[in-house]
């Protein structure tokens, strides 16, 4: 009897194995939008930028059939875990805390986080003291906010944001004094005009950005950590990143 239980056991897992495995052939990809360069909106309407023109390259390399969702930051890991979308290719950084939620492939980019004001404001970004009462900036849910929450309340103003954009407005309109991005939305968005600046040194946070998937699809973290891998070492990556970066984010 108790071998006949062993079996059925064994033969109930196989079947339910075989229900839960997935070939792939369709992924569903969230990113957030806008945070350019890394994903945007053309005028068009178009949705573009270096994480879904890899993401397209990716899919390729899969053999796969993508479908791209738009979804604001901070229902990221809630929508991926309800099942609305498989992966999250969104300048998502690896965190421990995040790494215990969702399963992270291995990181494609890494980029520092920086302070970006006006340029008549001119403080020293590492001193409690200069930075007291100081309208800072960030989006919320971010490495950024993490760091900022942690250094600096009971100092600062801290004010959250959804986008990335409304942020920047912010800072156009003078209801901020600072904000902190990751370097190349800042770079993007402010350095390419006048009478904006980065205050003091760029800082790294995390380990990297990955692709982050439910923890249970162990597969497809493999066939993307293969693809992505592939695509680094054929040159595909370099071309997709000279035409939004002049310099190297490769990791």
């Amino acid at each position: 009897m108790k071998k006949l239980i062993i079996a059925a056991s064994c033969a109930l897992a196989l079947a339910v194995g075989s229900v839960q495995a997935r070939d792939w052939s369709e992924i569903r990809i969230a990113f957030d939008v806008p945070y350019e360069p890394f994903e945007y909106l053309t005028p068009e309407g178009e949705l573009t930028g270096f994480e879904v023109e890899l993401a397209e390259a990716m899919c390729k390399e899969l053999e796969a059939k993508c479908h791209f969702v738009i979804q604001a930051w901070d229902g990221m890991i809630p929508g991926l875990l309800a099942r609305r979308f498989d992966a999250i290719m969104s300048s998502m950084s690896i965190t421990p805390e995040r790494a215990q939620r969702v399963l992270f492939s291995e990181p494609y980019y890494n980029t520092p986080a920086a302070w970006f004001a006006k340029t008549s404001v001119d403080i020293d970004v590492t001193s409690r003291e200069a930075m007291q009462g100081k309208r800072v900036g960030v989006q919320r849910g971010t490495t950024m906010d993490t760091y900022v929450t942690e250094n600096l309340t009971g100092v600062t103003t801290i004010r959250r944001y959804t986008t990335a954009e409304d942020m920047v407005l912010d800072l156009e309109g003078q209801r901020l004094d600072l904000v902190f991005v990751d370097f190349p939305v800042g770079d993007q968005a402010l350095l390419s005009r006048e009478g904006y600046h980065v205050v003091g040194e760029p800082v790294q946070l995390g380990e990297g950005v990955g692709v982050a998937m439910r923890p249970r699809d162990r597969d497809l973290a493999e066939k993307i950590n293969a693809a992505l891998d592939k695509l680094k070492n054929d040159g595909t990556y370099d071309a997709i990143m000279k035409k939004y970066f002049s310099y190297d984010i490769k990791i």
